[in-house]
């Protein structure tokens, strides 16, 4: 090892690690197929509502009104500050939706204003939930055929794997929760598929340098050897960044905390399966110095004898 490179066996709880890796994965799918992903307004179509009281508001009462007044499936939640609230409704409701009910809650005795109201038809939701899912499908085909034509088919499917591996830990989390899944957080999610890409192929492209120039067939040692060499690299990116969404987790508001909570598990995720998602998956695949050898090419004649 060069002076400064760490040497920690990475490989010696490679076990372990995959033992985790894939409890996690069930148990995300488990809980995707049992409790779904909360689909905000953006997906299911809908009202949304965003009102500001002179004073501290009461959610149940202010729910209790909108019940009474026939929002039967008004959802009343704090948004921001203490005096924000925000008003979610069904898709059945009408396009005027937010008007009624800030005339509703005025009758009601709130002194309150109106600062948006917005409206998602269910035909528009339904598509942008197609069009997302596609939109996730199509990432992970382009990933698969850069990496196979930049590195080798083998890493391109351990490159895909580990991206299936992370995007299924940040749904299960929000399954699990039953945190609103919108435009916003699929975006995050599309971001977390380009960040764990990056750590991949850094991690890749050393692995692919020391097999054809370290002197050994023991793919362990190699791959060892080569999460070392990058790890600096990787944790100082992921600290900084994990530095960055920590903040705006905390400080950003509701209106970008669940974009900033995906990005905050999908770096965390992500800086794992560069180390041992995508290292296990080479492995499973029996992967080799020979894998990797540059073909010789034939040599041309030069006529002497």
């Amino acid at each position: 090892m060069r002076l400064g490179i760490p040497s920690l066996n990475f490989m010696a709880v490679r076990n372990i690690a995959a033992s985790g890796s894939i409890l996690a994965v069930i148990v995300s799918i488990v809980l995707l197929a049992t409790n779904g992903l909360s689909f905000g307004l953006d997906f299911t179509g809908g009202s949304l509502v965003e009102l500001e009281f002179a004073q501290e508001p009461t959610l149940e009462a202010v729910r209790e009104v909108l019940v009474n007044a026939g929002f039967a499936d008004a959802v009343v939640q704090a948004f921001g500050t203490p005096t924000d609230v925000i008003v979610r409704l069904a898709q059945d409701n009408a396009p005027k939706a937010g008007d009624q009910v800030f005339a509703v809650l005025q009758a009601a005795g709130f002194e309150v204003e109106l600062l948006r109201s917005e409206f998602v038809g269910s035909a528009v939701g339904e598509e942008l939930r197609e069009q997302g899912g596609l939109g996730l499908l199509l990432a992970l085909g382009i990933v698969m055929i850069y990496v196979a034509f930049r590195f080798q088919f083998k890493f391109s499917v351990a490159a895909v794997v580990a991206l299936i591996h992370d995007v299924l830990i940040v749904l299960g989390v929000f399954a699990l929760f039953g945190l609103d899944f919108d435009l916003t957080v699929l975006a995050a999610v599309l971001a977390v598929i380009g960040y764990s890409l990056n750590d991949s192929i850094v991690v890749s492209d050393r692995i692919r340098e020391n097999f054809r120039i370290m002197r050994t067939n023991d793919p362990l040692r190699v791959l060892n050897d080569s999460i070392n060499q990058t790890l600096s690299r990787t944790l100082a990116t992921s600290v900084t960044t994990l530095l960055v969404l920590l903040a705006l987790l905390s400080l950003g508001g509701e209106l970008i905390h669940n974009f900033a909570l995906a990005l905050t598990v999908g770096v965390a995720v992500g800086t794992y399966s560069s180390i041992y998602v995508v290292t296990l998956a080479l492995l499973v695949m029996g992967i080799s110095r020979d894998d990797l050898l540059v073909p010789e090419k034939d040599q041309e004649s030069d006529g002497r004898p």
